[in-house]
């Protein structure tokens, strides 16, 4: 039982804390340096999959419109997924316009999903430079420049934007959402500085368009698969924080469930549609992609078994464990005093942050294994 503990242990504090600190050390002996050139300007294609985005379409294509790029190297291509809202309408308008020549419309009657819109808008695209992008977020005026420019090293495949989170007032989880997504991106970019990042950020990124693979239809997790299977070609894939594209955190715990349980049921995805990236035989950058992407997947029932070791064990160091634990629990599920410093507040907001990001973990394959068609479903 002993044995079973410390291995445990040692998963565990590798996944979240010995991986990183591995990482950290190894930016400090060698980088990777990236011939990055703001003269290199190669044709651009911006894909877009759309699924009755009535809302947020118009600013999205006047947001592309707005991009720090030669307008004459730049298409905008949208995908319109089985739209049955006015998405297609509104798009079939600014294309009147004199000024919008470079839109491009593709649209079919019943949704595919978003991995079957991609490999559509991919296949029309003119651009060496594949751009993707959702619709809801927005990107800083120079976030194509800086993506496009990375390409210039002819070892780059694909490059990772930064997404950063907007104030949120109403909503009650951006602190959690912050956290966890600033401890990503430290990752990213010191994978990135090491040789590469195993995924992209999904609403920001780009690839070379002759290294485009088409994905299956029901993927999950584009922006892990694409940029992956970009890595088992041998090229880098990088992450650029001075790309950057805007949203919003989730207003509360069922949002924020919602988003993370579809990406960590693609995680679990992955060994059923590319079982090579597995393989470290095929996997350039296996041990980066199952430390990163893998391991996490597997902690909450590795840590249900720890727990139910101690409490078979119950020495006095079992039971101050499980105190300790416990007090972590209390928590994540407490508003913290607003008598405490900010540093105990913030000890709140860690707790909150670990506690959800593996409740979400266990229940992913759950949904995942026995609710796929629902998971897969566009909008869900």
């Amino acid at each position: 039982m002993e044995v079973i503990i410390w291995l445990i242990l040692i998963f565990i504090l590798y996944t979240y804390l010995g991986y990183p600190l591995i990482l950290f050390f190894w930016t400090k002996v060698k980088t990777k340096v990236i011939d990055k050139n703001f003269k290199y300007e190669p044709n651009v294609s911006v894909v877009i999959a759309a699924y009755n985005e009535e809302k947020n379409i118009e600013k999205r294509i006047k947001n592309i419109l707005g991009q720090n790029y030669p307008k004459e190297k730049l298409e905008v291509i949208i995908v319109s997924d089985g739209s049955s809202d006015q998405t297609d309408p509104i798009i079939k308008k600014i294309q009147q316009q004199k000024n919008v020549n470079f839109l491009k419309l593709y649209t079919y009657p019943i949704s595919q999903g978003k991995a079957h819109a991609i490999n559509q808008g991919v296949n029309i695209a003119t651009g060496d430079i594949i751009v993707f992008a959702d619709s809801r977020q927005r990107f800083e005026t120079n976030a194509i420049k800086h993506l496009v420019a990375n390409f210039n090293d002819q070892k780059i495949g694909c490059v990772s934007g930064e997404l950063k989170f907007e104030d949120t007032p109403d909503s009650s989880i951006d602190n959690e959402v912050n956290i966890y997504w600033n401890f990503e991106k430290l990752i990213r970019k010191m994978e990135s500085h090491v040789g590469s990042v195993p995924g992209a950020t999904g609403a920001i990124y780009a690839v070379r368009k002759k290294l485009y693979s088409a994905i299956p239809a029901e993927t999950l997790l584009d922006d892990v698969l694409i940029p992956m299977k970009i890595c088992l070609k041998g090229y880098r894939t990088v992450f650029d924080g001075h790309a950057i594209a805007y949203d919003v955190a989730s207003k509360n715990v069922k949002q924020e469930q919602k988003r993370k349980i579809r990406t960590l049921a693609g995680n679990w995805q992955l060994f059923i549609i590319a079982p090579e990236l597995m393989n470290p035989f095929k996997n350039p950058i296996w041990i980066n992609f199952i430390s990163h992407k893998i391991f996490r997947i597997f902690v909450p029932y590795t840590f249900l078994l720890f727990i139910l070791n101690l409490i078979y064990l119950q020495r006095p160091v079992d039971i101050f464990i499980l105190a300790l634990l416990s007090l972590v629990f209390i928590m994540a599920f407490l508003r913290p005093p607003a008598l405490l410093n900010r540093k105990l507040i913030g000890l709140f907001h860690i707790s909150k942050s670990v506690v959800l990001l593996n409740y979400f973990a266990l229940l992913a394959p759950v949904k995942f294994f026995f609710s796929r068609k629902k998971i897969w479903q566009k909008g869900s």
